[in-house]
């Protein structure tokens, strides 16, 4: 495996001695190319690929959100373009506005025709800006559901990629009807009548990742997150302190290895050695991949199976214990029963 130049995390300082001597080991062999040198390039190469690889195997949890928000991270289009043939955009949510922080429209996946979703960022500050950092809009989901029901009618599979930090918070988005969108996007995904899956790219912030991440099957990257609120903002609410965030983020346990244990992520994708940034093109043959044998599966149910099952699915997330009403207290404060 290459190892392609990309921005280097907090994390990743260790890495640098090796690769500056991978450089210098290069600019040698180009300069006076000999077996011996061509030798040397690759036991460097090899050094910190090894490192790399056990670098990546015991990332805390504050090291995956890192790397789950890498600017280079491949997004949503960048993944669309890789794994489908075809993509006919569609815009506008038929209300307001469109919204550039999702993106949706009917796909050819192989032999396959689909509906994808998905949120989408930018590759620079400019198109950021234009996209809001990934943060939708209520006219974004308002788009997205739009496009749920119209894979419903035609009797497509939807395939949704989540990739955001939240939904937009602001007074203008909530005048707009942010909290209804949101909510009406849940119900519709609920009881869609279509296979529905979902895999979860870089960051699955908050409610604004799951507006469009009810589904049948919750794929995950092994460096991608899931949470309830990001860890800043997490560590805000309980600490009064965002600089708290690396402990936020042990406790929301949000990695895709957390989940996948606690049965939220039906499968974590594996990622290239050093994360998808760094092969872009493999990250997206194992996605293609994972999202063609779920359909496979999925698409073999009759629809009254497969809303039975997506529904047994979601009511079963999430352990408890039932106690007793002489246990059911908190703080000498007795728990409604």
């Amino acid at each position: 495996m290459a190892i392609t130049e990309v921005k280097a995390l907090d994390f990743e300082q260790s890495l640098a001695p090796l690769a500056k001597e991978l450089t210098t080991l290069e600019e040698q062999a180009a300069k006076e190319p000999s077996p011996a040198a061509q030798e040397n390039v690759e036991g460097a190469r090899l050094a910190l690929l090894e490192r790399l690889e056990a670098l990546y195997a015991e990332l805390t949890p504050w090291q995956t959100v890192q790397v789950a928000r890498h600017p280079e991270r491949p997004h949503a289009d960048d993944l669309v373009s890789a794994i489908c043939g075809e993509f006919v955009e569609f815009a506008g949510d038929r209300l307001y506005a469109d919204d550039p922080a999702i993106m949706g429209g009917l796909a050819r996946l192989d032999d396959r025709v689909v509906m994808v979703l998905g949120h989408r960022k930018g590759h620079d500050t400019r198109e950021n800006v234009t996209r809001n950092y990934g943060m939708p809009h209520p006219e974004g989901y308002r788009k997205a559901r739009r496009l749920m029901l119209q894979a419903e009618k035609f009797d497509v599979p939807l395939v949704c990629l989540l990739d955001t930090p939240a939904a937009q918070a602001s007074l203008p988005a909530e005048e707009r009807g942010q909290a209804w969108a949101l909510g009406d996007n849940l119900t519709t995904l609920a009881t869609l009548q279509a296979p529905i899956v979902v895999a979860v790219i870089g960051e699955g912030g908050s409610g604004g990742a799951l507006a469009i991440g009810v589904g049948d099957r919750l794929l995950m990257f092994e460096h991608a997150i899931y949470s309830v609120a990001s860890p800043e903002a997490c560590a805000s609410i309980v600490w009064k302190d965002a600089k708290y965030a690396p402990e936020a983020a042990a406790a929301l346990k949000l990695t895709a290895r957390d989940l996948h244990r606690l049965g939220v992520a039906d499968r974590v994708l594996k990622e290239p050695i050093g994360g998808a940034h760094r092969d872009p093109d493999a990250a997206a043959a194992t996605l293609k991949g994972a999202i063609a044998d779920e359909l496979d599966s999925l698409c073999q149910l009759t629809t009254t199976d497969l809303l039975a099952t997506r529904y047994d699915r979601l009511r079963h997330f999430g352990p408890f214990l039932e106690a007793s009403v002489a246990d059911q207290s908190v703080n000498g404060a007795v728990l409604p029963g």
